[in-house]
C-alpha cells in the first residue's frame, strides 16, 4: 500500500473541515494533505527533530512533545478528530494515550499493524517473528515496543468505554471489511467516548 493511498482511505474518515491533532505525526504529510484536500485546520504533535523541521517546511503546525508525558495541556473536546496512525504501538502508555485521544477529540481514529494478518501467522507457525512490508523490522531492532491485533483493539476500546464509529482493515489500498483481523495487514478504527460528545 503507498503512502498516499492509506492518506486517503484515512482521510475519508475525516469530516472536511475538522480541526484535527495528529499524535505522531511524523513528516507532517497527514496533515498537510487534510488541509489541502479536506480544509481542515489543526496541529502534529511530533518528538524527532528532523520530523519537526520538515513539518515547518510543509507549514504544519506542529508541537514538539513526548507523547509519554500525556496531553495535559489541550482541554476536553479541543479537537474534533484526533489521528494516532501507527503510533500506538509505540507508546509506552498506550492505554493511557487512548483514553486521551478520546477526551480530546470528539472522535479518535488510529491504525496500527495488525499482527494477526495471516502472513504474520504463518511466519509464527514457522518459529520465526513476522518481517513483512508492514513490519518490516527485525525481532530485535524493531521501533515497536508491542503487538497487537484487530480483534486485541476491540477489547481494548470495550474495556475503556469507547463505542466504535467505524472498524475495518487496508490491505494492497483496498478496505478489507470481511474478516479483517486475518485479512488486512493494518487495523483502522474510529471511535468516540460512550455517549459522545454529551460525556463531556
Amino acid at each position: 500500500m503507498t503512502e498516499k493511498a492509506t492518506m486517503q482511505a484515512l482521510a475519508r474518515l475525516v469530516p472536511e473541515g475538522s480541526r484535527v491533532l495528529d499524535l505522531g505525526c511524523g513528516d507532517g504529510s497527514m496533515l498537510d494533505y487534510l488541509q489541502r484536500e479536506r480544509g481542515c485546520s489543526g496541529y502534529g504533535i511530533e518528538i524527532a527533530d528532523a520530523n519537526v523541521l520538515a513539518c515547518v517546511r510543509r507549514g504544519v503546525n506542529v508541537i514538539q512533545l513526548n507523547l509519554d508525558e500525556g496531553l495535559a495541556m489541550f482541554g476536553d473536546a479541543s479537537f474534533d478528530v484526533v489521528l494516532q496512525i501507527d503510533t500506538l504501538q509505540h507508546l509506552r502508555n498506550a492505554e493511557v494515550m487512548l483514553r486521551e485521544t478520546a477526551r480530546v477529540g470528539r472522535t479518535g481514529i488510529v491504525a496500527f499493524p495488525n499482527f494477526a494478518h495471516w502472513p504474520n501467522r504463518l511466519s509464527v507457525l514457522r518459529g520465526r517473528m513476522p518481517v513483512t512490508r508492514r513490519l518490516p523490522y527485525q525481532w530485535y531492532d524493531t521501533p515497536n515496543i508491542r503487538v497487537g491485533t484487530y480483534k486485541d483493539f476491540e477489547v481494548l476500546a470495550h474495556k475503556n468505554d469507547l463505542h466504535i464509529l467505524d472498524a475495518f482493515g487496508l490491505q494492497d489500498s483496498e478496505a478489507v471489511r470481511w474478516l479483517p483481523n486475518a485479512r488486512a495487514g493494518t487495523a483502522v478504527f474510529k471511535f468516540e467516548r460512550r455517549g459522545g460528545s454529551d460525556a463531556l
